[in-house]
């Protein structure tokens, strides 16, 4: 595993920003680049396709939910918990398919835009479904949702989740990947346990992002702050990969083989934090 050049950037799961005092990277513009190659793997992808990973769902089904995430996230920005999220499956080909995804991704970055990073939206993090805080917390997890998707719809015009792979189809750098790894690490996974949706990891696990040297520990902080010292716990195994690769895995995308992954110590304890929900 190579030094890590770069130390990884802290970010407040609060806020989807950098607690740190690093450089903030501009996510409203990746959301736009990512909204634009989806839109554009729509209109390659047989609308029939299954997609692998997604239980039953069709690459109709992924495009549809994406737009209604899209339209959902849009309402929470603006403080606004109260918009469906599912919205009526279309008949036509990709076309009619594209032009759908196009509005409603169109309407979350005019939205994002409108009402800036610091306004008060509807987020979630807090202690029920629904939190408080502001609005940039959308600009991170929309751009997570929109390159999780986006592997989807690679991988539905493909017929395999292993066959995409990063470049043009995947168009951002490993550290956005590992900004996903981060955001189930300190937000998803301790949510997953505070809504009672998982049980507290009963051995954490060590993560690293071998291409960049970040780690992280998943379930270092069950049912504490990630900024308690006092209730971490030692991990008891690491479980290393890239980081699109980490990220893919744990959002249950990739198998460890597929995400080119490696175990050292317990791989009973990996296997448990692995089929564990730990994102919804």
């Amino acid at each position: 595993m190579p030094a890590a050049a770069v130390p990884r950037p802290v970010v407040d799961p609060r806020t989807g920003l950098r607690a740190d005092g690093g450089p903030e990277p501009d996510r409203l513009a990746l959301l736009g680049t990512l909204q634009e190659a989806f839109a554009a793997a729509v209109l390659a992808t047989d609308p029939g396709a299954p997609v692998p990973a997604c239980g039953d769902w069709t690459a109709r089904e992924l495009v549809v939910h994406l737009a209604g995430v899209h339209h959902w996230a849009a309402g929470m920005a603006a403080g606004d918990d109260t918009r469906a999220e599912v919205l009526p499956v279309p008949d036509g080909g990709p076309e009619a398919l594209a032009d759908l995804y196009g509005r409603h991704a169109a309407e979350l970055r005019a939205v994002l835009a409108a009402v800036g990073p610091a306004a008060r939206a509807s987020t979630l993090v807090g202690d029920g479904p629904v939190g408080d805080g502001p609005a940039s917390f959308w600009r991170r997890r929309q751009v997570h949702e929109t390159l999780v998707h986006l592997h989807d719809l690679h991988a539905a015009r493909l017929g395999s989740g292993p066959a995409v792979v990063t470049g043009d189809a995947l168009p951002v750098a490993p550290e956005v990947w590992a900004d996903c790894v981060d955001e189930i690490v300190t937000m998803f996974q301790p949510r997953q346990v505070r809504l009672g949706r998982m049980a507290p990891l009963p051995e954490p696990v060590r993560l690293v992002a071998a291409d960049l040297g970040w780690s992280w520990t998943l379930g270092a902080h069950d049912g504490g702050s990630p900024d308690d010292e006092a209730g971490r716990r030692r991990p008891a195994a690491t479980l290393s990969a890239p980081a699109h690769g980490l990220a893919l895995l744990l959002w249950g995308r990739l198998d460890p083989a597929g995400a080119g992954a490696t175990v050292d110590g317990d791989d009973a304890v990996v296997r448990r934090a692995l089929g564990a929900p730990v994102v919804p």
